[in-house]
């Protein structure tokens, strides 16, 4: 049998029998490296980071375009160090999945420490401690989920670990922007060090985001006495510090168990998936689709590993904003939520199985090519056309990605806005558009709404996928039956008109009306929402 560590993928050849391409570099030496001089820490140890970021770096070590590693750090959920990293010398399986049903196999070994980003984890705190004094390091990168960046509850108040690590100071962070500050402090200390904080994450403007959360936290120390005001000016002077913005976008899923078939069966050991106890889903491979893109904003004040040579593509915030909306708005978030919806509603276990029926391919065609490309701007960096033919002829049909409608329809009341709103707003500034003749994303809203009542369209209760609003949204539903679409009338008002779900008031676009009208043929009977489909699809 086969053991994953670094001792053992050192013999290239009996990985290479077992068809997963091993390493060329030489791992002894770029661990020596990057201890002595680091470049890179990433923030965020999952599968995104392991499946995506840290491969970039190691094609650069394959290239001999670098001779150092990434530092992962791991802030929220220590056992992936724990069970993950530590047990295998940092090293993972990386399994690409193709729509023909063929994996690609390969040894991930970039990362050269895997660390808890915690206090309480003494050594490795002051690990990275000596990390950001070190002169050499040119970014901390973030891979957090969009949760990790608030610092504010939905009321508005600061959240209470926040709250403490503003009147505690640097010196015992909890909450991961804390860390960050106090992490950005001592480099300060340091010598004021130049650094640029890059977050992946996918959320629009994550820079800005990162940096106000920051900002705030810092902000509050200074006006405390507890750090030097002039640690301000260091956070928001680009010779110093910056937070570049950025576009990520590449699906890797919960391991599945049909992959560790598959690495067992290639006669590798000891490929068991961990569920920790924070409900982190990770195995010491990743499995992911092929297609990916990584668009940053070129500000690094103490430069950079050349990661275009990866396939990176570096330029201004401006062009990284137009991917972001491009990619948001249009050519792919909108088309996974309106498979969401319908997905829960017509009981589709897989995004690729929705793809197979022609009246839900049909609706995200219609969504990304008919009414949302006419509003996007081309960043230039990327076609939109053809990155959203990609997104439904390669990436949503792709069998082998288990991603789910269910998963997908999570938090759906935060997305609307942002992947539909701003469509809608865009069709309302235009003089050659109208907002009122849009058919398929107020389809979609209907389908949300619908959703809400919690039961699918064979009339059988469904859970509801979790949503902050659900417990504002559900009464509305509560008198309105299946079957009887009278007992609609006026209740979908307050949530059409709520310009905190939308963007805007759905009646004042021209389609508070449409949207009340689909949805009342969706409640006509069992099998309502698709034989409206049908009717306007067909």
């Amino acid at each position: 049998m086969l053991a994953l560590n670094k001792e053992n993928v050192k013999n290239r050849g009996q990985w290479e029998d077992a068809g997963v391409v091993a390493p060329k570099f030489d791992l002894d030496n770029m661990i020596a490296k990057t201890k002595e001089e680091p470049i890179w820490v990433h923030f965020g140890a999952g599968n995104i980071f392991r499946g995506f970021v840290a491969v970039l770096q190691q094609q650069l070590l394959e290239e001999g375009l670098s001779d150092k590693g990434i530092i992962a750090a791991e802030t929220f959920d220590f056992e992936i160090i724990d069970k993950i990293y530590d047990p295998y010398d940092n090293i993972g399986i990386l399994v690409i999945l193709y729509p023909d049903g063929s994996f690609s196999k390969k040894i991930v070994a970039s990362i050269a420490e895997g660390l808890v980003g915690d206090p309480s984890r003494t050594e490795d705190w002051e690990r990275l401690k000596e990390i950001f004094a070190k002169p050499s390091l040119q970014m901390a990168s973030f891979t957090i989920t969009e949760k990790g960046y608030n610092i504010n509850l939905l009321s508005g108040d600061i959240m209470p670990d926040v709250k403490r690590d503003m009147e505690n100071g640097p010196s015992n962070p909890t909450h991961a922007m804390s860390k960050v500050a106090a992490l950005a402090y001592h480099r300060y200390k340091s010598g004021k060090l130049p650094i640029a904080f890059v977050s992946m994450d996918n959320c629009a403007e994550n820079g800005k985001r990162l940096s106000t959360s920051v900002n705030a936290i810092a902000k509050a120390w200074a006006d405390k006495g507890l750090v030097e005001k002039d640690f301000i000016d260091y956070l928001n002077d680009e010779k110093y510090v910056t937070f570049p913005w950025t576009m990520i976008d590449k699906i890797t899923p919960r391991p599945a168990e049909e992959v560790k078939k598959v690495l067992s069966d290639a006669g590798i050991e000891k490929m068991d998936i961990v569920r920790t106890s924070k409900n982190t889903y990770i195995a010491p491979f990743i499995n992911a689709e092929g297609p990916q893109y990584l668009v940053v904003e070129d500000k690094f004040p103490n430069g950079r590993p050349p990661l275009e040579k990866a396939g990176v593509i570096f330029t201004d915030r401006n062009t990284v904003d137009r991917v972001e909306k491009m990619k948001v708005g249009t050519c792919l978030n909108p088309l996974h939520t309106a498979l969401a919806v319908f997905g829960c509603l017509l009981d589709y276990k897989t995004i690729a199985e929705e793809m197979k029926d022609d009246l839900l391919r049909k609706l995200v065609e219609k969504i990304g090519f008919e009414e949302g490309m006419p509003v996007v701007i081309n960043p230039g960096v990327i076609d939109p056309v053809a990155f959203a033919k990609e997104v439904i002829e390669v990436r949503l049909p792709n069998p082998y990605i288990p991603d789910t409608p269910q998963r997908i329809a999570t938090d759906t009341s935060q997305k609307l806005k942002i992947r539909f709103g701003q469509t809608i707003k865009a069709y309302q500034q235009r003089s050659d558009l109208d907002a009122a003749s849009l058919k398929y994303i107020p389809l979609v809203i209907a389908g949300w709404c619908r959703y809400l009542m919690g039961i699918n369209d064979a009339g059988e209760e469904m859970t509801l996928s979790p949503d902050p609003m659900l417990e504002t949204l559900k009464p509305h539903f509560a008198d309105i039956n299946i079957g009887a679409p009278e007992t609609a009338e006026g209740k979908l008002k307050p949530i059409l008109n709520n310009e905190e779900l939308f963007g805007l008031n759905l009646y004042e676009a021209g389609l508070g009306e449409k949207v009340e009208g689909y949805f009342k043929e969706m409640i006509a009977g069992k099998n309502a929402v698709r034989n409206t489909l049908k009717k306007y699809l067909g």
